[in-house]
């Protein structure tokens, strides 16, 4: 028989703990996210469908994204046991300086689309933090911008080579100037992917005031007001604005791009030089015995060619093929700490986020680019101290396995990567 008494008032007053009530509504909804999916939530409840969308979406059916994310999904963990980890270290050198995390945020076309703040945000959150920054040619945010917003971090341009090469090698002298100490020379948009989201609202740069996007701003008035009362919305470094990102895309790249190119813009660079969207072993192979700096395994997020190679599923090959010591960072469906953790754990130098980072803009500007940052850090953290191990360095292959549903079927014509 249970024995019962009536509440003691001291016990009970014990229990009545209430917290101060959080008046700032921004900093409200960003406590309240725990995960990289709950800041999409919010942003997707806040960001006009179109915008929200290009960030979102991926080309044609985005099966290249879906099964990128599948990919860190399946992922099974091996940590060793009665290995103390309390003080884990989560820095590391990458291409010739320090970043407090394993990974920065990635280039990303008209940022301030997003969330007004835009690259700014970007750029003074990476400084806060100690990890590296990326403006994209297609940035809404000038180089001389973005070095203001980070004066002391480190700054990386990603440079695409136009038809007219004057524009590329103009940028790539600004960013020398401007103290950017890497360059990503991306391969992997010779032309615009099929971004089927994007058509199917319309979307164009920049925006356009239709009786759909009338309607669709009604419950989102903060993202009109801001857009409608600062600067217009154009690239910070090219001339051409107006039209669809695919058109806009497809005016500006070229598909004739060659190594030979790759040539002229490492003779310019005084910097590190990276070349981002390699999606095979043999080219990878070739550019590290080229000398390049490094190389970004990424299929674009899944925005250029769908069906693409899955980048973490690439990384063990690459990384056996050039070694360890060659610098492979990867980028594509990273939404947790963990994924980080995981790709280091096979051989990464490094990371690269994207929607994770535009998630947390526009949620919450600024402040909800640092929650992206946090949560990530504390993913990373927790993920290192359960699997045992105290610094990136002690991570190794043996304490992952990558559980693939998608095999390769054995038609006996052997490996095409």
């Amino acid at each position: 028989m249970v024995q019962r008494q009536l509440p003691k008032v001291g016990e009970l007053l014990e229990l009545m703990q209430f917290k101060k009530p959080e008046l700032d509504a921004r900093k409200r909804r960003l406590d309240a996210a725990l995960t990289i999916a709950d800041l999409r939530a919010i942003a997707k409840r806040r960001t006009p469908k179109a915008a929200f969308d290009y960030t979102d979406g991926a080309a044609e059916g985005e099966l290249s994204l879906d099964r990128a994310r599948r990919a860190f999904e399946d992922v099974e963990f091996h940590p060793d046991i009665l290995r103390p980890a309390a003080d884990v270290d989560t820095s590391c050198e990458i291409l010739g300086g320090p970043s407090a995390l394993p990974f920065g945020i990635a280039p990303t076309g008209f940022t301030r689309l997003m969330q007004t703040e835009g690259e700014t945000a970007g750029a003074s959150a990476a400084a806060a933090a100690g990890i590296p920054f990326t403006l994209s040619t297609l940035g809404t945010t000038s180089i001389e911008g973005v070095k203001a917003a980070n004066p002391h971090g480190r700054n990386w341009f990603q440079l695409y080579v136009m038809k007219d090469r004057s524009i590329s090698y103009g940028l790539v002298e600004r960013a020398a100037k401007a103290g950017f100490d890497t360059l990503q020379f991306t391969v992997d948009t010779p032309i615009a992917g099929a971004r089927l989201r994007d058509k199917r609202n319309g979307f164009s740069i920049p925006p356009q005031l239709t009786v759909g996007t009338i309607i669709n701003a009604i419950p989102r008035p903060w993202w009109w007001i801001d857009f409608l009362t600062t600067p217009k919305l154009e690239f910070a470094s090219l001339s051409t604005t107006g039209g669809t990102v695919g058109e806009l895309l497809n005016a500006a790249m070229d598909p004739t791009i060659s190594y030979d190119d790759l040539d002229v813009i490492r003779g310019m660079w005084p910097g590190k030089i990276v070349v981002k969207g390699v999606q095979n072993v043999a080219d990878a192979a070739r550019l590290i015995d080229l000398g390049v700096d490094g190389i970004v395994l990424s299929n674009h997020g899944g925005r250029q060619l769908d069906r693409a190679p899955i980048p973490f599923h690439l990384l063990p090959q690459v990384v056996r093929e050039v070694g360890k010591d060659a610098t492979v960072m990867v980028d594509t469906g990273i939404m947790n700490g963990a994924d980080i953790v995981a790709s280091v754990a096979l051989g990464a130098k490094f990371t690269l986020i994207g929607r994770a980072y535009l998630y947390g803009l526009m949620a919450g500007g600024r402040q909800g680019v640092d929650r992206t940052i946090a949560i990530l850090r504390s993913e990373i953290e927790r993920t290192m101290t359960l699997l045992g191990v105290s610094s990136l360095a002690e991570l190794e292959p043996r304490h992952v396995t990558q559980l693939r549903r998608l095999v390769p079927v054995d038609d006996g014509v052997g490996s095409r990567v």
